[in-house]
């Protein structure tokens, strides 16, 4: 052995022997969305570079929002890295409950997110959570049932065009229903989908005195429009449906079309799970011709809570898991149109994903939510799909749960509107508004 081969034996002694001493074990808490299950998947990657293990905690995605935040307001120390999104993290971080993450390495190249996701996910220019994906919500139609129904879909729609659309495509004695729709109610399920909606309808949850605004007409007529469209062209149970529940639908060739998260593109695409992968089209979410379109703008991140005891190890992770080297990592083993979308610039700047069918779609949606400006009227609140104040969780929870009903029949839209114009004007005046 020559004195260079003994140092290099030495140092990955030396590297082994303190990978070992400083391995420690993340509990992450997690979304059990289909790209969140991916990663869980390529954990041993990880393990082997670092040393470090990882044990999961895959929650439901209304369950996860209320286990972090119980965890995270009261200190409860039970998780080292968390899943949260453009909501939390703000207000988190201006609260001190998240680890600033503006030290990442060089490597990391944190100036390739794209701004829209490090805006949302950072506090006074300070970023707390790092992007594992990006998204908007757009149109999945089927190409075929368009086809049939001697009709076509534009690439920018307007509402009645899609309700016109969805009507034409149904066929419920064949099990087949021309629009799937969030019904489950949740702050992030339900009213996500409904109040990026009522945008293009000339809504807003509050006028510029935080008065809440659902005895006004734009509401009941978003409501309306929307529950109409569900009992004509949704499928049955809809209430009780969220982002895996309509996901399984159009993958079982049941859906027409589907608006939803853009993320949801390579599910629906993916021949190994879909039924339908060879007929998809996308088109960009509805607008009334009033400006704003019906899209969101979200992303699931990681977020360290303040307080781990293994900070610099949850950082490691938070680095592997959202990287350029991640996606290659998936892209390597199965194929481009499977990566996080929606994160990083160099994604769309990379000629191996511009041939992926929904990638255009899926930035131009992203590119086109303004959650400064996301409403006709002015609106106190930054947010698309959410007002970024610490209140809207547990007040749209609790309207989540009137509209839910509303579409399930057992109340009205007019007697909806009514309680949630009530309790959130109760919470918003008990909150000092």
């Amino acid at each position: 052995m020559n004195r260079k081969t003994a140092l290099i034996a030495v140092s990955s002694i030396a590297f082994a022997a303190a990978s070992g001493a400083f391995a420690e074990t993340l509990t992450i808490a997690t979304v059990n969305n289909g790209d969140m299950i991916r990663m869980q998947g390529y954990t041993d990657d990880f393990t082997a570079k670092t040393g470090h293990e990882v044990e999961w905690v895959t929650l439901e995605e209304n369950v996860l929002r209320q286990r972090v935040t119980t965890d995270i307001t009261t200190k409860g120390g039970a998780f080292d890295i968390m899943t949260i999104g453009m909501y939390e993290t703000p207000i988190w971080g201006a609260n001190g409950w998240l680890v600033s993450l503006d030290d990442l390495s060089a490597e990391y190249d944190a100036d390739d997110i794209l701004p829209a996701m490090r805006g949302g996910l950072s506090h006074d220019g300070t970023m707390y959570a790092a992007p594992f994906y990006g998204e908007s919500s757009m149109i999945m139609y089927r190409t075929d049932l368009v086809e049939a129904a001697g009709m076509s879909m534009p690439d920018a729609p307007t509402w009645d065009e899609v309700a016109a659309l969805a009507r034409a495509m149904t066929d419920k004695d064949n099990d087949i229903y021309g629009i799937c729709l969030r019904g489950k109610a949740g702050w992030g399920e339900n009213m996500a989908f409904l109040t990026a909606t009522s945008n293009a309808f000339g809504a807003r949850w509050f006028d510029e005195n935080w008065n809440a605004q659902f005895d006004q007409p734009a509401w009941k007529e978003t409501l309306s429009f929307y529950i109409d469209l569900m009992n004509d062209a949704g499928p049955p149970g809809a209430s009780t449906n969220g982002f895996n529940e309509n996901l399984s639908l159009f993958q079982q060739g049941k859906c027409g079309m589907w608006i939803d998260a853009t993320v949801a593109a390579s599910f629906v695409t993916n021949p190994d799970d879909s039924t339908v992968a060879d007929k998809v089209g996308f088109a960009l979410a509805p607008d009334n011709g009033l400006g704003p379109r019906g899209n969101w703008l979200w992303a699931w991140a990681l977020g360290i809570p303040a307080g781990t005891q293994n900070e610099a190890a949850a950082k490691q992770f938070v680095e592997w898991a959202t990287s350029k080297d991640y996606i290659e990592l998936v892209a390597a083993k199965e194929g481009w149109a499977n990566v996080p979308p929606g994160a990083r610039s160099s994604l769309y700047e990379n000629p191996n994903y511009a041939d992926v069918p929904f990638a255009k779609m899926t930035l131009e949606s992203i590119l086109s939510a303004d959650p400064n400006n996301p409403t006709v009227d002015p609106v106190p609140y930054v947010g698309v799909q959410f007002a970024a104040i610490p209140e809207f969780a547990g007040i749209a929870s609790q309207v989540g749960q009137e509209f839910s009903a509303a579409l399930a029949g057992q109340q009205t839209v007019d007697e909806a509107l009514a309680k949630a114009q009530a309790l959130t004007m109760e919470e918003m005046e008990a909150a000092g508004y």
